[in-house]
Formats: C-alpha cells, structure tokens, sequence
C-alpha cells in the first residue's frame, strides 16, 4: 500500500501540513512511519478520505439536475474574449479550469473575474499517469 508523508498528502489535497495533523489527530486518517521515522499517511485511506470530504465540497451554486458527474464549482479569475471566441479561466479549489466558448456565450452568461460559475466537464479521454514507481 503507498504511504505518503504529511506534506506529499497535504500537496495532493490542496491543504496545509496543518490540515493533515489535524484529520490525524481526530482520528480521521491512520499513519505510520517511513524508514527514516517520519511520519506517513496510508494513501488509500487519504484516498477514502477525500472522497467522502469531496461529496460535501463547495456548494453547487447553480443547483440544477445534470448527468455530468465532473462539476466543479469556483471563481471566474480571468475573461479574454475577442470577435468570436473567449478564453474563461476559473479556479475550483486547487484546480485551475479553463473554458474556450464563443464571445456570446460569455456575455450571455455575464461571464466576469469575480463571477462564480460551475465547470461541467464531459470528456471522452481522461488520462491517467504515474511516475511508475511502486
């Protein structure tokens, strides 16, 4: 099973160090220690963890019935828009998205740095990578 130390899963999470020992210290995360005596998170436990943290993440603002699963809510940070086509990019926790839609879309929508809007992601390929260490 991997084991990651406090700061690797902090990282991981978009979380602080802090944030980690405190789900450590209410018992929310098992731990252990690595060769050199640090201390460790269980990776599939963290994993389990931020699963079910992640199903009360940010509210939904919009709160309507979709079928996309991937929805992430957030904060428009940046709209460059010209004739036909915009660039919107949003930040969703840790995460940055970026959105290519037409200029109309956008002021349709309002679409503004400040805005908060919902990124629906629907995509046919989803890569997956790992350094392939085990």
């Amino acid at each position: 099973m991997p084991m990651l130390r406090i700061r690797e899963a902090a990282e991981l999470l978009g979380v602080s160090d802090d944030t980690i020992r405190r789900w450590i210290d209410d018992g929310d995360l098992p731990t252990g220690n690595d060769q050199s005596g640090r201390k460790t998170v269980d990776g599939a436990a963290l994993a389990a963890y931020s699963r079910k943290s992640a199903a009360a993440g940010p509210k939904d603002p919009l709160s309507v019935a979709s079928s996309a699963r991937n929805r992430f809510a957030g904060l428009v940070t940046r709209v460059v828009t010209d004739t036909v086509m915009a660039q919107v990019e949003m930040q969703c926790g840790p995460f940055t998205v970026v959105s290519l839609m037409s200029s109309e879309a956008v002021r349709d929508l309002n679409l503004e740095p400040g805005s908060v809007a919902v990124a629906v992601v629907k995509a046919t390929t989803v890569i997956v990578e790992t350094s392939g260490a085990k």
